[in-house]
């Protein structure tokens, strides 16, 4: 299975509580403790994970044995799901989610308590780590992000250049006129929409939030502030998706298209251009390679707008790893996630922004730093208000259902507009922010 960033992107915490989930509630104010002596911690525990593709390739128990040179008495075992979501979140209905997992969206961030064990305060981890107030809870952090990924396109460069474009596109409507050239001058497809597999059209397009205005704060205001008025960055996000479908920029047919074949459409110049992560890049460079193809072609661009003459990309959080509060060894699971984060290496062999804040970013990101690309972290704190009302309005900033309709308009699959379509997202969603927001 692909690695698919279903949290490298605001607001991917938690839109819905879990209903039910009693296994968890019995017990709160449990605390995982970092070892003081590694020759000394022991015990079996299991990590839960959505990287199968990891587990069934024998690379997690390759760490595991690095791990074992520090912690010999610990014994680490993998189980990689693939219906992770949907079968993790059944499992909490118990205190059997393994004693290491990675957070489900599925769990609303103040329910973290109920289900991990605290990590420490977010004041001390803040200061080694990125990412930690999206697992935060009054102080305290239940969660370490696996990797972290900036948002971007991974584009082909060899068409992009074939169509004559040498330079990022500035502005949606330049990055328009340029995937019309390669549609002019290449056989490439210019945009890939993903429509099908539906978490193309979720994480990578709401963790705009906060690019186009270059603004930390994008995800809190959102309390207080209507997502789609004119000019925002969901508004800006969501009518670039738009066109490119009505001009006729985009696969034909939507609901035919297939994530595992995209990466070799790709890299082998089928499609030009895709919404997703920094952690794409080197699946596509993979592919490349597979294919026979030169793994340079593939290259990383910012969403096309500035301010003050700078792009902006936001970091955001993928999975977090966190303790099982039903573990019976949470000093041993304390210690893979600490070993895992600090010295495992993962994010560098994912090409991934490291949790670990004196961690080198990965070479994926070098053409953004040698653009001068501004990498901003947009603030997590009031996440549970801004579900609240989600939730309330009944949109979905995290499922695929709301902008795969906004395709289906674009295409002429369903009737409408786009501007009556945002103004009934931007009222539905200021109606509850009056109650659910407070």
């Amino acid at each position: 299975m692909g690695r698919k960033a279903l949290s490298g992107v605001l607001l991917a915490t938690a839109m819905l509580a879990v209903a039910g989930c009693s296994g968890g509630a019995a017990t709160t104010g449990e605390t995982a403790n970092a070892p003081a002596d590694p020759g000394k911690v022991s015990g079996e525990i299991k990590v839960l994970t959505h990287r199968t593709d990891l587990v069934q390739s024998g690379t997690m128990k390759k760490y595991a044995d690095a791990f074992n040179k520090i912690y010999p008495k610990v014994k680490v075992t993998f189980e990689g799901i693939t219906d992770y979501e949907g079968e993790v979140k059944i499992r909490m209905n118990t205190d059997q989610y393994g004693d290491v997992l990675m957070i489900p969206n599925a769990i609303a961030q103040d329910d973290y308590p109920k289900f991990f064990a605290s990590l420490g305060s977010a004041r001390e981890l803040g200061k080694k780590y990125r990412f930690v107030d999206k697992a935060t809870v009054k102080g305290k952090v239940y969660g370490l992000a696996t990797v972290g990924n900036a948002n971007g396109f991974v584009y082909n460069k060899a068409v992009w250049k074939k169509a004559g474009v040498t330079h990022w596109p500035t502005t949606p409507a330049q990055f328009i006129d340029d995937l019309k050239a390669i549609k002019a001058r290449t056989r490439a497809v210019p945009y890939y929409t993903n429509f099908k597999d539906g978490w193309p059209l979720t994480s990578p397009w709401t963790g705009i939030l906060g690019s186009v205005s270059c603004d930390p704060q994008a995800s809190n205001k959102l309390v207080s502030a209507n997502p789609w008025a004119p000019g925002s960055d969901l508004t800006t996000a969501d009518t670039l998706l738009y066109d490119m479908v009505h001009d006729g920029l985009t696969e034909k047919d939507p609901t035919t298209t297939n994530w595992e074949s995209s990466k070799g459409m790709i890299a082998k110049g089928d499609i030009a251009t895709m919404l997703l992560g920094s952690w794409a890049v080197t699946q596509m460079q993979d592919a490349a390679k597979t294919a026979g193809t030169n793994p340079d072609v593939i290259g990383f661009m910012p969403f096309p707008a500035q301010v003050g003459g700078e792009f902006c990309s936001v970091l955001s959080a993928d999975y977090q790893e966190a303790v099982n509060i039903h573990s019976k060894h949470k000093e041993a699971a304390r210690a893979w996630i600490d070993w895992f984060t600090d010295r495992s290496g993962f994010a560098q062999n994912e090409g991934s922004v490291p949790t670990l804040k004196s961690s080198a970013l990965p070479a994926t990101l070098k053409p953004y730093t040698d653009a001068g690309v501004k990498l901003i972290e947009v603030s997590q704190s009031r996440t549970g208000q801004v579900n609240s009302i989600d939730n309330a309005a009944e949109i979905g900033l995290n499922k695929p259902d709301y902008r795969q309709k906004l395709v289906d308009l674009a295409r002429g699959a369903q009737q409408g507009d786009l501007e009556d379509y945002l103004g009934d997202l931007g009222k539905k969603w200021t109606e509850a922010a009056k109650t659910a927001g407070s």
